[in-house]
């Protein structure tokens, strides 16, 4: 099939790379000239395992185009995908404007029947939008879709290659057909594509990251009760997701969800359910918990320096919101900087992907080592933020030379704690006893 994809950002090119990867002809256009100019050379611009193997392939074989001009990438596609940003406003709503527009844009443009799919994670009712403002612009019949994505960074080109499912919402036939052709390689062992109509997509994606959202913070809260009570979150997490009805998936304690979409899809469900006068109280507690979850890490901090981490030196190991990502989109490891740069501490961090990006936000607010055990130099505590491989098995030798303080605190659990006893350090994590 031919195919336009509008938008490279994270899903648009992930989107658009598999997509090419089986077969079909598919161009991406994005309004950035230098980015495209940059993917064209075959550079790509996000940090997402497993993508350049694919991105490089595709477009040697000509099956991936890029280009800045619109009119070029949908002349001649079936389906036309749209993965713009919906970015939350000031009052927590999704903002449209992205979507809509190129909606009204391509809708001047065609000349024949499109597939119009939204690919973005949209409040429900965005499709009807979308129908509107392309019949406010264009004669032409036109069907649109939602197919929301379910990509999870670090694993996105597996998560497209083998869908645990396709949602797929639309309420006209031809668009089916050419819809449930185009996934049917990805779902060749049996995974379903589930039709729909397009409201129900849109809040099966909203309904889905929220839920999520929920089992973490609701995780974290057990964990500080477990610190209260003298429990150990890690024995109640495998207590707990051994049971089928339950599972052992987002049953990690820790400093809070962040990312590009967990964030803002919860507060996107619950501002819709407020307009539609009704009040999602889950979702507002999730939030709170959240917030509060984002900051603990520096609760600790200051309890055990007394109130007091003026003039303080603290190394920390993680900025990416999750591992095997260059995203820090809110990641709890900038709300951590911020209250300890309002604290009086200085900072030295390191992580493999995202310091390129904190660079760009912070500059020099902060100092940014080339290694992890760089980073340990002067600091008198080290903080853990983001569960990276690299950080799981240390040269505890080389650890304890560094730091000769010996104190650190966990924000991600990834230490045993009789083997943090054994080498004397003082070791405080998330749900668990505090080592000292």
């Amino acid at each position: 099939m031919k195919i336009a994809v509008v938008g490279t950002g994270y899903v648009g090119l992930v989107t658009g790379t598999c997509l090419a990867e089986t077969g079909n002809q598919v161009t991406c256009v994005d309004i950035n000239e230098q980015k495209v100019k940059m993917m064209q050379d075959g550079k790509v611009p996000i940090y997402e395992p497993g993508l350049e193997l694919l991105f490089h392939r595709n477009i040697s074989q000509k099956r991936l185009l890029f280009t800045s001009v619109l009119a070029d990438a949908i002349a001649d596609a079936e389906i036309i995908f749209l993965a713009l940003p919906t970015p939350p406003g000031g009052d927590g709503s999704a903002d449209l404007s992205y979507v809509l527009g190129a909606a009204k844009d391509i809708a001047k443009l065609v000349t024949d029947y499109k597939v119009i799919v939204t690919k973005s994670t949209v409040p429900v009712g965005t499709a009807d939008k979308v129908k509107a403002a392309i019949k406010e612009n264009t004669n032409i019949e036109c069907a649109v879709v939602s197919n929301p994505e379910f990509l999870r960074e670090g694993v996105a080109v597996d998560d497209f290659m083998k869908p645990d499912r396709v949602v797929v919402g639309t309420t006209d036939e031809r668009a089916r057909k050419l819809m449930g052709e185009l996934y049917a390689p990805y779902v060749r062992q049996g995974n379903p594509v589930i039709f729909m109509d397009e409201r129900s997509s849109e809040l099966t994606k909203y309904a889905a990251n929220s839920f999520l959202a929920t089992k973490i913070s609701f995780m974290n809260e057990i964990a500080n009760l477990c610190e209260v009570v003298g429990a150990d979150v890690d024995m109640v997490r495998r207590g707990i997701g051994s049971d089928n009805r339950i599972g052992n998936r987002f049953l990690f304690s820790g400093i809070g969800y962040g990312g590009s979409c967990f964030p803002k899809d919860v507060q996107a469900l619950a501002k819709s359910s407020e307009e539609n006068q009704y009040e999602f109280k889950i979702l507002n507690s999730v939030m709170k918990v959240n917030e509060i979850q984002k900051k603990v890490l520096v609760q600790k901090l200051k309890k055990y320096y007394n109130g007091d981490i003026k003039g303080k030196h603290f190394a920390m190991w993680g900025l990416a919101f999750k591992p095997e990502t260059d995203d820090i989109r809110e990641a709890p490891a900038l709300y951590i900087i911020d209250e300890l740069l309002a604290g009086g501490a200085t900072v030295t961090v390191y992580d493999p992907e995202g310091m390129k990006n904190v660079k760009a936000l912070l500059g020099d607010k902060i100092n940014y080592a080339q290694d992890q055990y760089e980073a340990l130099h002067g600091a008198d505590a080290l903080l853990i933020v983001t569960e990276w491989s690299v950080f799981r098995t240390p040269d505890f030798n080389k650890l304890v030379e560094l730091l000769p303080s010996k104190v650190i605190f966990d924000g991600r659990n990834l230490y045993d704690l009789q083997k943090m006893i054994d080498l004397g350090f003082y070791y405080n994590s998330i749900g668990r006893k505090i080592i000292s």
